[in-house]
C-alpha cells in the first residue's frame, strides 16, 4: 500500500517537497515525480517506481542547499547510482548517502575537470575490508562514466566504498560519535581562523565534519597517507592560509590523540578548508 503526499513545491523534475498525511514535510526524490505537479496536488508513492524519502529536517535542508549546487541531470544520475548499488547489496541505504555521495561525487568531477587529481592512499585497504561495496563501486564508477562522460580515476572507487559502507552501517549522523568534542573545537579553530561562520544545518558543516572524522578514525588506526608532495606544493603557494591553518589543526589532532597524525593530511585538510572559504 502506496503512501498519500502532497505537494508544496516542485524543486525540480525530480525532487519535490510535500506533507505527508501527518502533515509533516518530506521530501521525495524520484525519477520524473515532479512532472507537471503543482502545489496542493497529492502524490501517491505506489506509482512511483522508486521513491526516497529524507523526513529528517537537517537532512532536508543540506539537500535543498545541495540541490542549488547539483545540475538537475545529476541528481537524476546519483538516483540511478543509489538505486543500483540497493539491489546489487539488497539492502536498503541510510537516508544520509542521497546528501553525501551525490556531494563527493559532484565535487570530485567539478576536480577532475579542473586537472586536479586526488590519490587514494586506502585503495587495498578498502578492498580487503568491504570487498562488496568495492564491486559495486567499481560498477559506479562505470555508470557515471556511461552516464556523464566523466571518467573517474580509480582512487575514486575507494571513496565510493566508503560512503555506501557507512550508509549500510551508520543509522545515526556522523556529528553523534566519541570524538565529538574535537570536532567542536577543531571547528571553533577553523571559524576564528578563516573569520566564517558554519551554520549547522548547512551543507558546508556537514562536509566539514565528516572529513574531520575520517581523518580522526585514520590517525586512531594508524593509517599512513601517502605523501602527494607535488600537489602539497601547488596547494601551499596558492592557498597559504588554508595550508598552514591544516597544519595547526593536525598539531591539536595529535596532542589530543595522542597519535603521529601522517603529513598528508594536509593536502586533504588544505583542499577542504578552501572550499569552505570559498563558498562563505
Amino acid at each position: 500500500m502506496g503512501a498519500h503526499y502532497k505537494v508544496q513545491k516542485v524543486l525540480n523534475n525530480n525532487v519535490v517537497i510535500a506533507t505527508d498525511l501527518e502533515k509533516k514535510e518530506v521530501v521525495l526524490i524520484g525519477k520524473g515525480i515532479g512532472f507537471s505537479k503543482q502545489a496542493n496536488d497529492s502524490l501517491d508513492s505506489k506509482k512511483v517506481d522508486k521513491l526516497y524519502i529524507l523526513e529528517d529536517q537537517l537532512e532536508q535542508d543540506q539537500y535543498k542547499q545541495l540541490l542549488e549546487q547539483v545540475e538537475e541531470s545529476f541528481i537524476l544520475v546519483m538516483n540511478d547510482v543509489i538505486r543500483y548499488s540497493e539491489e546489487q547489496l539488497q539492502t536498503e541505504f541510510n537516508e544520509h548517502i542521497h546528501i553525501a555521495l551525490t556531494d563527493h561525487l559532484a565535487f570530485a568531477i567539478k576536480r577532475i575537470q579542473q586537472g586536479l587529481d586526488l590519490v587514494n592512499p586506502f585503495l587495498t585497504e578498502t578492498q580487503l575490508l568491504y570487498p562488496k561495496e568495492y564491486t559495486v563501486a567499481e560498477d559506479v564508477v562505470k555508470l557515471i562514466s556511461n552516464k556523464t562522460g566523466v571518467a573517474l580515476p580509480e582512487g575514486e572507487v575507494g571513496f565510493i566504498a566508503l560512503h555506501i559502507h557507512s550508509a549500510i552501517t551508520n543509522r545515526s549522523l556522523s556529528r553523534l560519535n566519541s570524538y565529538s568534542y574535537l570536532i567542536n573545537q577543531l571547528i571553533e579553530m577553523i571559524q576564528l581562523s578563516l573569520n566564517v561562520a558554519i551554520d549547522q544545518s548547512s551543507i558546508n558543516y556537514m562536509r566539514l565534519v565528516q572529513h574531520l572524522r575520517h581523518g580522526i578514525e585514520r590517525v586512531e588506526r594508524g593509517e599512513q597517507v601517502e605523501n602527494q608532495d607535488k600537489l602539497a606544493k601547488v596547494l601551499k603557494e596558492e592557498y597559504p592560509i588554508c595550508y598552514n591553518l591544516a597544519w595547526k589543526l593536525m598539531k591539536v589532532m595529535q596532542h589530543r590523540l595522542g597519535k603521529k597524525v601522517s603529513d598528508a593530511e594536509a593536502v586533504y585538510l588544505t583542499m577542504h578548508l578552501q572550499r569552505l572559504s570559498s563558498t562563505q
